[in-house]
């Protein structure tokens, strides 16, 4: 078939990178427009980009996809199918019939669960056992159109949503491309999604990346971990933001008052709701990442100082 790919992030590359790959013919890739990155903001093409410009792909970038001039190519283009993988944008009902086979959605969850912008994130918050990915085919309603398949994907202890989304990403490039090869040989149809166990999945805002330690460690333990790499879990210490990275849970031992820091030859240990937790390591305002012990060292912690106040 001949396909119009859709895709902006790292995690999207994966697929692209099957695609290209595949039996079937990449005649553009639509993305976001280049954004500032790096400490001189200079312009910069996601990663999508980088991979359609190294391969040769005419690449769209249009701020908003209801551009008269990329519809206007797009039905030109008239492509059999269009995959899409963290876009970030909208596809208009106008652009949504030019495909014969539609747009095709790879979203990691299993749906109807976590449906949203964030579903490894939620996933990993709520504490679920397994996740995956799906492919849909992509309709006006949020993530509502009738799914062609799936896989699943374990959700491990120490798991953050960047290790997570990684594995995912792979898992669903392949699954991608079976998508897309049923679809064209006839052997694949999509099938509704059922009406139970619809979960939402919004974007995590930096103050859902707030910590309470006021929570039971196991909540402290999941958030931290779900947003880490972003938005980044944080807390505050003296009056200034303490970014933190995925800790330890220690078990059975409730001796200190939640956010309370003891300093010890085992690491820095954080009260919480329930038992304590070991840092790993924090990154202070306008610093670089560094263990938890160093920074102790440094910020030296009165008897009774605690995180969060």
């Amino acid at each position: 078939m001949r396909v119009l790919f859709a895709g902006t992030p790292d995690v999207a590359v994966p697929s692209l990178r099957a695609v290209l790959e595949s039996r079937h013919e990449v005649v553009a890739v639509l993305t976001r427009p280049d954004a500032p990155a790096g400490r001189g903001r200079r312009l910069t093409p996601s990663p999508v980009a980088r991979l359609a410009e190294e391969a040769g792909v005419e690449t769209f970038k249009p701020v908003r996809p209801r551009d008269p001039d990329f519809l206007a190519r797009l039905g030109e283009l008239a492509p059999d199918c269009a995959p899409i993988v963290a876009y970030g944008g909208l596809i208009p009902p106008t652009a949504l019939d030019v495909p014969k086979h539609g747009w095709v959605n790879l979203h990691f969850s299993l749906l109807p669960a976590w449906r949203g912008a964030a579903p490894v994130q939620h996933a990993v918050m709520a504490g679920d056992d397994v996740t995956g990915a799906c492919t849909f085919k992509l309709e006006e309603g949020l993530d509502t159109g009738p799914v062609y398949g799936l896989v699943t994907e374990e959700i491990r202890a120490s798991d953050t949503s960047g290790d997570l989304l990684h594995r995912l990403s792979l898992s669903g490039a392949e699954l991608l491309v079976r998508t897309l090869d049923g679809i064209e040989d006839g052997s694949l149809s999509a099938q509704p999604q059922p009406a139970a166990g619809v979960s939402l999945a919004p974007k995590i805002t930096v103050d859902d990346a707030r910590v309470d330690w006021a929570a039971p460690a196991i909540r402290v333990d999941r958030v931290v971990r779900a947003c880490t790499p972003a938005p980044g879990a944080w807390t505050t210490f003296r009056g200034e933001r303490l970014k933190l990275r995925p800790i330890t849970l220690e078990r059975g031992r409730g001796d200190l008052a939640p956010g309370e820091i003891a300093v010890e030859k085992s690491g820095v240990r954080i009260g919480t709701g329930s038992h304590a937790v070991v840092l790993g390591e924090v990154q202070p305002q306008g610093k670089k990442a560094m263990p938890a012990t160093d920074w102790a060292r440094g910020v030296r912690p009165a008897a009774g100082e605690r995180l969060g106040t």
